[in-house]
């Protein structure tokens, strides 16, 4: 149904907001999808932003959208995403105090090798989505609980 930018941009809110209702936060994700749409075709010639700067200025992106769509869509690494599996975890384990995403991407970049930043933030995804999920950790099947109480 929406396979241009013109179809997003172009698309009824009240539809939409039906069509994404249990993505959750869905009148902010529709209005904020829809404008972006709109400012990619009018400010972009329809095509999406190559660059972070330009990404950001898109309603609703902050940061990990921008990782996340760069990474993605051109192979651009300029940091790493920092989703709530990825904050989590970096506090368990240690590698950040902060609490705001944008400092535990700063500490995270600062650790982890720049090569491995795209790799790593769906490494820590899928790790906090298989063993360590915010409710029930598995500490048994835990490959790191194993590797820290040898």
């Amino acid at each position: 149904k929406y396979k241009t930018v013109g179809d997003f941009a172009d698309a009824d809110i009240k539809t939409f907001e039906k069509e994404i209702y249990q993505t959750g936060f869905y009148h902010a994700k529709a209005r904020n999808i829809i404008a972006a749409a709109k400012m990619i075709r009018k400010e972009f010639r329809g095509v999406l932003p190559k660059t972070m700067e330009e990404i950001l200025r898109l309603p609703g992106v902050a940061r990990k959208t921008a990782n996340v769509v760069l990474g993605n869509a051109y192979g651009v690494v300029e940091g790493i995403a920092v989703d709530t599996h990825v904050k989590r975890l970096s506090k368990l384990y240690g590698l950040t105090n902060e609490t705001d995403p944008v400092k535990i991407e700063r500490d995270l970049m600062q650790i982890i090798p720049k090569k491995d930043w795209f790799k790593f933030t769906y490494m820590l995804i899928d790790y906090g989505r298989k063993y360590c999920p915010a409710r029930a950790h598995n500490h048994i099947a835990c490959p790191l609980t194993k590797l820290v109480l040898k």
